[in-house]
């Protein structure tokens, strides 16, 4: 290729990358947010329906008193309830009450599990509570939920 053919191809293609720039940048800049990017009272409704949800001392949630790594605390949650055929844990729900995403792991039980437990590992951005939340076979949700205090904060 020529010098001048080069210089006259950049000349002309020079104004389209300053005029696609800032599409680009609008484009990137109107991403739709997470749908999980929700708060507490939002987040439990979308999941309840709106339904009543009690507080239970069926649920044993374990977590520490003080975590030393925001990015890696860890949860287990037991559930003392029947996993009989019609009468089971149907989901164990995790919440960091405070992070921007709210929800940590959910998971779907059946009676073949055998139990209703679950244990994982949440990222915790700062102090706050851990909330597990149960539903049941009949459409029932429980509740219970532990403060965490976090001398180094996870990402949110």
């Amino acid at each position: 290729m020529k010098r001048r053919t080069f210089l006259k191809t950049l000349a002309a293609t020079a104004p389209l990358a300053v005029v696609s720039t800032p599409m680009v940048l609008s484009a990137k800049d109107a991403k739709p947010k997470s749908p999980n990017g929700m708060d507490l009272k939002t987040a439990l409704k979308a999941i309840t329906g709106g339904k009543a949800v009690t507080d239970s001392d069926k649920i044993k949630l374990v977590v520490p008193e003080i975590a030393e790594n925001g990015a890696v605390v860890p949860v287990k949650i037991n559930v003392k309830h029947p996993m009989e055929a019609n009468n089971y844990v149907k989901t164990i729900h995790v919440f960091a009450t405070q992070n921007v995403n709210v929800r940590c792991a959910d998971v779907h039980l059946t009676p073949a599990n055998g139990k209703g437990y679950f244990a994982t590992r949440v990222k915790l951005a700062k102090s706050q509570d851990v909330m597990a939340l149960i539903e049941l076979s009949d459409g029932t949700f429980i509740k219970t939920q532990k403060p965490v205090k976090v001398t180094i904060g996870g990402c949110g």
